[in-house]
């Protein structure tokens, strides 16, 4: 069975003190949700190592990884680094990464192999932009992103991904896909998915929806048989709202 989860991205935000109020406000009130959600949350490299400490009823992911395993990359973190300071999982493939940082399929690939040859799961990230949506091309886009970035893995290894669709034109845009077009693409991940390794293991992979989910919507959202929860971004910033969120299920 495939599980709910509820990952808090808080991308460039927060100093440190910031982040340890943060991390403890949500960890408290993750004590006492009422959804059977894992809880994630993804604070900046330079909080990790003391969040960690604050932990007990919340996971820790962070918000990328390098592409190689170590070495001479000036500025870039490994996975090995980020397992050593207390992560579980990793997101890979964000929207912002391809879209700034000019991450493609190939290097999301290596990440994707470099994490979980370190024993952690990743976040992968999915999704199309506007311009392709309109053309009609976001399942195509889709279809691609999985292809190259991790359909390359054996089914033990695929298993233990977590997938987030983001519909690129709706992040930090106020503007959300409706719950018709959110199931629509989630159920054609998961047959995607399963045109590749069978139908049970498509059934039991988790498919986030990230894209201005906050807590007005959530419930909706994650009302729909093929949304197993959110990749947060902006509403993981406000703890109250974060576990709104949790608790939509």
């Amino acid at each position: 069975m495939r599980k709910n989860i509820v990952a808090g991205n808080w991308k460039m935000n927060t100093l440190l003190k910031e982040g340890m109020e943060l991390a403890t406000a949500v960890n408290s009130l993750a004590k006492n949700k009422t959804s059977n959600a894992t809880v994630i949350i993804a604070p900046p490299f330079t909080h990790l190592a003391e969040i960690k400490k604050t932990l007990t009823d919340v996971k820790l992911a962070a918000q990328n990884c390098a592409s190689e395993e170590s070495g001479a990359f000036t500025g870039e973190v490994s996975v090995g680094m980020l397992k050593s300071l207390g992560a579980e999982y990793i997101i890979i493939g964000h929207s912002e990464r391809r879209a700034y940082y000019h991450e493609d399929n190939a290097i999301l690939a290596k990440k994707v192999n470099l994490c979980l040859a370190a024993g952690l799961k990743p976040i992968f990230c999915i999704g199309e932009v506007l311009p392709e949506r309109n053309a009609n091309k976001h399942f195509d886009v889709v279809k691609s992103q999985l292809s190259e970035g991790v359909f390359h893995l054996s089914p033990d290894a695929f298993e233990n991904l977590v997938i987030a669709y983001e519909p690129v034109w709706a992040i930090g845009t106020g503007v959300t896909a409706s719950p018709e077009q959110a199931q629509e693409m989630h159920k054609f991940i998961r047959s995607v998915i399963a045109e590749k390794y069978g139908s049970q293991l498509a059934d039991s992979t988790t498919i986030l929806y990230g894209g201005s989910c906050k807590g007005s919507n959530a419930k909706e959202l994650f009302a729909n048989p093929d949304v197993d929860g959110g990749l947060i971004g902006g509403a993981s910033l406000k703890a109250e709202e974060f576990l709104q969120i949790v608790n939509a299920f």
